[in-house]
């Protein structure tokens, strides 16, 4: 079947899958039938195929539909009534992994798979539980909270891509049934043998690299800076490495007859599968790799852009909601510059630099090429320095996958050979390990552009795809308007961010006012937990801001965190002895961003951002002092406390757009003007 008619039907199929509003969904629908009709009758399609094309896609499209993320008719979430937040619920299910533990704290979190659906298990003190173990729970059921805003992350987005739509709070549990578990029993078997060899750092890495990180537990130190030299890659299981896996096997067997190949590329494959699991991208691998297999040992030619879309296709009809995933997106964009681009790009490079080069260069910056549009979507940044940091540790990779491998076979098979291959496997993995962090370290290692809008990063796509496909000369004409396209994208972006605004999130208890002006940013949150500064982090990376200016903290409770806080900023000013950390008179300023005390006997504060100013009353001592001055002129005011009938009718006769009003217990959200 030819590409392109895959293509279309890939492009139905991912249609229905996203999050769109009907009239787009139609839209889309009705430009995807009008295009198989155009190329149809370009390629001279027979009339049966036609008619064919034109009833697969619309089904295809309701497939997609049917297949994005929701709760089924039995979920657990349908216990709790739909007036309420919370029921008291007894659920028995089946643990589909091992505990992860909290970040903070002594509790952890288990994904239950009971009859009907899934449900986010929460222990205030984690009990020793293992993969496959049948539970009875009970306690609080409720649904998880949704981000409170689209750069932070939230617990209903995170459980969503997992198929969960429901947290239980665990107050008591009894386990009814411990069946074996062979194959989760191997992993942790393996993970523990090559930490106790490594440590958590190098071991964790060594682990990976054989069951991915999704298994492993991996520092977080470790997998930022892999993060930010634009090494990710390695730590989760991929086509690459199973691609060294094969390859290694293949070479004892490619002179064999053909049950012995056969035996060994699907002994391999399968057992890649099971280490690391179902993941997307381990899914996709492995199913590439089978089908390109199979099409080599009958004597076809592989192409490999048609191997792709087939793969991708038979994936998302067997589980739509993959397409979600920003894992598998990442590893279909890099899979896909490596099969289109790198061989043209290393050609072109092979003018001006020596072959090895060449070939070295081209394979990680035709992925990153390709994932360009994918990074600015979903993380708003980019690793400068991917390009050199992968060319550096290629020598490394394979050979420390290759041994991690035969590492965690030793563990299982022969144990007293683990300690010999560690003498040599884990100092070169500390080595890796230190070039990743070197490459983090390095100045504007990552590039804080803040996330940009979809149909920016659609436009910027389009406008890239010409100079990503060298070998269609129908394309190349349109590389000038493409590079325009790319331009005028990156030139909107800059001019949204440089634009002056004031940005509030409230979440719970906790408040956080950004204001920006000219590329510069400044921040006042109204708590100064780890939490708060966590998620003061996370809008600024999402708003392009790598560091702010200045922050003030109004918590009258001393940071619990003050390292998290002076990372975001060198200007630093809390509340934390009791006392307000401005005087009458001060300023905290920086160009265009300003804020001064209203009043010496509260909290009110003015914030200027550029051309905007604002008034803040956090708490009713504030608005007391707030009635009693003179106000200077303000273009809006916001409330950090619920007012009272009285003080409602005493507010200003302002548009909710220039009325903010925020409160302990009410519903998270956003505001920005």
């Amino acid at each position: 079947m030819p590409a392109v008619w895959v293509t279309l039907m890939v492009l139905a199929l991912a249609l229905g899958v996203l999050p769109l509003v009907w009239p787009i969904q139609l839209m889309g629908l009705m430009a995807l039938l009008a295009a198989a009709l155009l190329l149809a009758r370009r390629l001279a399609l027979p009339r049966r195929w036609l008619l064919g094309l034109l009833l697969v896609l619309p089904l295809l499209w309701g497939w997609g539909l049917q297949g994005q993320p929701h709760p089924g008719p039995n979920d657990p979430v349908g216990l709790i009534p739909p007036l309420q937040r919370a029921a008291a619920v007894e659920v028995r299910g089946r643990l589909l992994s091992d505990p992860a533990a909290d970040a903070e704290g002594p509790g952890c979190r288990v994904l239950l798979q009971a009859n009907g659906g899934r449900t986010e298990l929460r222990f205030a003190t984690c009990p020793v539980l293992r993969q496959g173990w049948r539970l009875q729970v009970r306690g609080q059921l409720s649904r998880p909270r949704p981000a409170a805003h689209p750069l932070l992350s939230g617990a209903a987005e995170r459980l969503a891509r997992l198929g969960a739509w429901s947290q239980l709070r665990v107050q008591s549990w009894q386990l009814l049934e411990r069946p074996a578990t062979p194959i989760a029993d191997l992993r942790r078997r393996m993970a523990a043998a090559l930490l106790a060899s490594g440590g958590p750092e190098a071991g964790g890495v060594l682990a990976a690299l054989v069951l991915g990180s999704a298994v492993v537990p991996v520092p977080l130190a470790v997998r930022d800076a892999f993060r930010v030299a634009g090494l990710s890659h390695a730590l989760a299981a991929s086509g690459f490495h199973l691609t060294v896996l094969l390859g290694a096997v293949m070479a004892f067997g490619r002179q064999g007859p053909r049950p012995l190949r056969w035996s060994l590329a699907l002994g391999a494959m399968l057992l890649f599968l099971l280490l690391a699991g179902p993941q997307p991208s381990v899914v996709r691998a492995v199913a590439m790799g089978a089908m390109a297999f199979l099409v080599q040992e009958s004597g076809r030619r592989v192409r490999p852009l048609g191997v792709l879309l087939l793969c991708m296709l038979l994936m998302l009809l067997a589980a739509p909601a993959w397409l979600l995933d920003v894992g598998f997106q990442l590893s279909v964009a890099a899979t896909a510059g490596l099969m289109l681009t790198s061989r043209p790009l290393e050609c072109g490079l092979a003018r001006a630099m020596p072959a090895w080069a060449a070939s070295g260069i081209a394979v990680p910056l035709a992925a990153s090429l390709w994932t360009l549009p994918l990074q600015l979507l979903h993380f708003g940044a980019l690793p400068l320095y991917a390009v050199p940091a992968n060319l550096v540790v290629a020598p490394l990779l394979s050979p420390l996958t290759l041994g991690a491998m035969a590492m965690a076979v030793a563990a299982v098979v022969l144990p007293p050979l683990l300690g010999l291959l560690g003498l040599l496997l884990v100092p070169l993995t500390r080595l890796f390990l230190a070039l990743a962090a070197w490459f983090a370290s390095l100045p504007m290692a990552q590039w804080q552009l803040g996330k940009v809008l979809p149909l920016l990063v659609l436009l910027f796509a389009l406008g890239l795809v010409p100079w990503l496909l060298p070998q269609l000369p129908r394309l190349q004409r349109w590389r000038p308007w493409g590079l325009a396209a790319m331009v005028l994208v990156m030139a909107l972006h800059l001019g949204l961010l440089r634009g002056d605004q004031l940005l509030l999130v409230h979440e719970g208890e906790r408040d956080w006012l950004v204001a920006r002006h000219g590329g510069r940013a400044a921040l006042v949150s109204r708590g100064a937990d780890g939490l708060s500064c966590t998620r003061a982090r996370q809008l600024g990376l999402g708003l392009g801001v790598q560091r702010f200016d200045w922050a003030l903290l109004l918590d009258p409770v001393a940071a619990d965190q003050p390292q998290c806080w002076r990372s975001l900023t060198a200007t630093l000013l809390s509340s934390g002895d009791g006392g307000s950390p401005l005087q009458l008179g001060q300023r905290l300023a920086s160009p265009g961003l300003e804020l001064s005390l209203l009043a010496s006997d509260s909290q009110a504060l003015v914030l200027r951002a550029g051309h905007l100013q604002w008034g803040l009353l956090p708490d009713r001592q504030a608005w007391w002092s707030w009635q009693r001055q003179p106000v200077p002129h303000l273009d809006g005011l916001w409330l950090g406390f619920a007012p009272s009938s009285r003080e409602r009718r005493q507010l200003p006769a302002w548009p909710s757009s220039r009325l903010w009003l925020t409160a302990s217990g009410s519903r998270s959200g956003w505001r920005q003007a």
